[in-house]
């Protein structure tokens, strides 16, 4: 008995020190680690960048990095990080793209496959893109994504094979992070960035973990993206007022026919009141007759 009841002590320990393992997964992909590989030096501009309008811009997530993080400190339970696919990118892409060409000043948005860049390519990867996609400006999709997982208390029913597959055991925890930098290639400049975060809590079992991870981790990217394009929007706002507020910083040309766009809101205004005089003396003349 006293032997089985030290057996019994010592699982009883196993299992609640247990209930404190903690596992870490994660996937990214650096803007940084694109432009500038090996630590390189970014390159300082000396000259005026200049955008021509109607702007002709590209989309494009930055490559991974080939060695995704985790720290697993359970091993009876294997998970494995989740990573973007290139369908999920698309639709990503497609979104942003979407709110980028309703602005007038945006002729045409190219949706880049991520085969186009090559891991480190740095500005010359983006002057190849210039001259096969015929763009002037790109804008580049990071992401950094870290999920956690944690043994609860309930996490004792595993004893029995019905709790394994029935009680949520597993306590998840998923934290994204997407940024867009939008860059001119010619110019090596940064134009603006809007980054966009989530944070999803969520409970599993031990059987189903790696396919509750693999949803919260589709609907992190999910919500941190749409939280980004609402960041885009502001910061967007944010640059053509720099651009009227300091006209030296950046060289604005229009392409022969072009005119309009959110660079120049002189004209409208003016036709709008010019429309309302009319209108006006208009109804003078005619309450004088």
């Amino acid at each position: 008995m006293f032997i089985y009841g030290r057996i019994v002590l010592l699982c009883v320990i196993t299992l609640t020190l247990s209930a404190c393992a903690t596992q870490q997964t994660g996937s990214r992909s650096s803007v940084v680690s694109y432009l500038y590989p090996d630590s390189a030096a970014p390159q300082v501009t000396t000259s005026v960048p200049k955008l021509t309008l109607p702007l002709r811009m590209g989309i494009a997530f930055v490559p991974a990095n080939h060695n995704s993080r985790s720290s697993n400190a359970m091993p009876w339970v294997e998970v494995q990080a989740n990573t973007l696919t290139e369908n999920h990118k698309m639709a990503i892409l497609h979104n942003i793209a979407t709110h980028f060409s309703q602005q007038s000043f945006v002729e045409h948005i190219e949706i880049i496959p991520s085969a186009y860049l090559s891991s480190g390519g740095s500005f010359a990867n983006l002057d190849q893109l210039k001259a096969m996609f015929g763009i002037d400006v790109i804008a580049l999709v990071s992401y950094d994504q870290v999920q956690f997982t944690d043994d609860s208390k309930l996490s004792l029913s595993y004893l029995t094979l019905v709790g394994a597959y029935l009680v949520n055991g597993q306590k998840n925890d998923s934290n994204t992070l997407m940024d867009t930098a939008v860059y001119a290639i010619e110019s090596r400049k940064l134009l603006f960035r809007a980054p966009g975060t989530s944070q999803i809590k969520g409970s599993s079992t031990m059987v189903n973990l790696q396919e509750k991870l693999r949803h919260d981790s589709l609907q992190g990217f999910v919500e941190a993206s749409d939280e980004m394009i609402v960041n885009l929007e502001s910061e967007l706002n944010s640059f053509t007022v720099r651009l009227k507020q300091r006209p030296d910083d950046i060289q604005i040309v229009r392409s022969a026919g072009y005119s309009g766009g959110a660079f120049n809101l002189l004209l409208p205004l003016c036709l709008i009141g010019l429309a309302i005089a009319r209108k006006y003396n208009s109804q003078n003349q005619h309450k004088q007759t």
